[in-house]
C-alpha cells in the first residue's frame, strides 16, 4: 500500500493534459523519480515517419555533451597490430577468434561492439546473437571502423546510437535523475536536434508528434516540442 500511496502521489503532480517546457519537464520528471537507485532518464520521441519505407527507418549516432552517466562496455573484434590501439583507448575486451568463441557460447555482456572492415566476413556469423540486442557492428553507427582508437573513445565519451522503432519512435537514455535539469535539457536537444537534421526527404506531415520523458519509475512527461 505504502507503494500505491506514494505513486498516487507522484501521479498527481503530473498534468497529463499539459506540454511543459523542455526546462520544466527536467525539473519535474527528478521530481516525481520514485526509485531509491540512481534511475535512468529515458526520451521517447514519436516521428511522423513510415519505417516500413527504406528511407524512412531511421537509425544514427549522436554524442550527448554530458553523457548517460553509464559507463559502457566495449568489444573490439580486430587484428593482433589494432588491438594495443584499442585497449589504449578503453576498450573492455579485445580480441578475434577467442572473443568470437567467447560470444558463441552466449556471453552477451557488453553494451557495444566495435570491429574492423577486415573481420567483418567472420563477425557477420555473429549476427543472429548481436543483431537482435542491436549492437551488431554497423558503419552507420560508426562502429566499422580501422579507427579503433576513435571509435571507443566516442563511445566513452557520451556517443550513443538510436534507430526508430516499427511504430516510428526513438527511444534513449539521457542521462541519470542524478543530473541536474540543465545537464538533462542539454542531452535531450542535442539527441532532438540531431533527429531534426536527419528528417528525411520523403517525410509529410507533421514530422516531430510529441515528445516524453520519463525515469526508471516515473509517470511520462509531456515536452512541448517546441521546445526544441
Amino acid at each position: 500500500m505504502k507503494v500505491v500511496k506514494k505513486r498516487q502521489k507522484v501521479n498527481e503532480k503530473v498534468d497529463r493534459t499539459k506540454q511543459y517546457s523542455l526546462q520544466e519537464a527536467m525539473a519535474l520528471v527528478k521530481e516525481v523519480n520514485t526509485a531509491k537507485f540512481d534511475a535512468s532518464v529515458d526520451i521517447h520521441v514519436n516521428l511522423g515517419l513510415d519505417p516500413k519505407k527504406a528511407d524512412q527507418a531511421l537509425r544514427g549516432t549522436t554524442t550527448l555533451p554530458h553523457g548517460t552517466g553509464k559507463t559502457k562496455r566495449v568489444l573490439v573484434f580486430c587484428t593482433p597490430d589494432k588491438e594495443q590501439e584499442a585497449k589504449d583507448a578503453g576498450a573492455d575486451f579485445v580480441g578475434l577468434d577467442d572473443m568470437m568463441q567467447k560470444v558463441q557460447g552466449g556471453w552477451t555482456d557488453i553494451d557495444v561492439v566495435v570491429a574492423t572492415p577486415n573481420v567483418m566476413a567472420q563477425v557477420g556469423r555473429l549476427g543472429r546473437i548481436l543483431g537482435p540486442r542491436g549492437i551488431m557492428p554497423n558503419p552507420k553507427t560508426g562502429t566499422v571502423t580501422f579507427d579503433v582508437g576513435k571509435a571507443v573513445s566516442d563511445v566513452k565519451g557520451g556517443k550513443v546510437s538510436f534507430r526508430v522503432d516499427k511504430y516510428g519512435i526513438i527511444h534513449n537514455s539521457i542521462g541519470r535523475v542524478s543530473f541536474s535539469p540543465d545537464k538533462l535539457a542539454d542531452n535531450a536537444k542535442e539527441l532532438v536536434g540531431t533527429l531534426l537534421k536527419m528528417k528525411p526527404s520523403s517525410a509529410k506531415g507533421t514530422y516531430v508528434k510529441s515528445v516524453t520523458v520519463a525515469s526508471t519509475m516515473s509517470p511520462g512527461i509531456k515536452i512541448d516540442p517546441r521546445s526544441f
